[in-house]
């Protein structure tokens, strides 16, 4: 069991460059949900979207931000894809929140704010199941 943990390089804990590339998938979760948040503006701005669809362009965002995101850090780190994928997901959502309550005074968890968690956290899980390693076939 020894050998084989130092054939993959790794052992049980979590290592500060698993940590890192979790920060990594965070970040890049943000800056994709900014670029849908964005996208979707301009789409209203242009009349190709209607203005009720707003809070359906914030989920959507934070889906495909949390996705993004999770299917990075799942593939620099490599092993535990489903609670990878959901703590990316998380980082997300603590990080959407951060910048909300230091720009907007009324930003919290009673606006929407369960709605967007939950939109971080499924967007991560499904990074979690699509972003796992398929074990190879072996040949007879």
């Amino acid at each position: 069991m020894k050998k084989q943990e130092e054939r993959q390089g790794r052992g049980r804990g979590c290592t500060a460059k698993d940590l890192c590339a979790l920060l990594k998938g965070g970040l890049l979760a943000a800056a994709a949900a900014i670029f849908v948040l964005l996208l979707c503006s301009v789409l209203i701005s242009m009349g190709v979207l209607r203005e009720h669809l707003m809070d359906g362009c914030v989920l959507l965002s934070c889906v495909l931000g949390a996705l993004t995101g999770g299917l990075y850090a799942i593939k620099g780190i490599g092993r535990a894809a489903l609670p990878v994928g959901l703590a990316a997901g998380g980082m997300l959502f603590l990080l959407l929140l951060t910048v909300g309550l230091f720009l907007y005074d009324g930003a919290g968890i009673e606006q929407s704010g369960l709605q967007v968690l939950c939109g971080c956290l499924c967007g991560g899980a499904v990074a979690g199941i699509f972003g796992k390693k398929r074990p190879k076939k072996r040949r007879k």
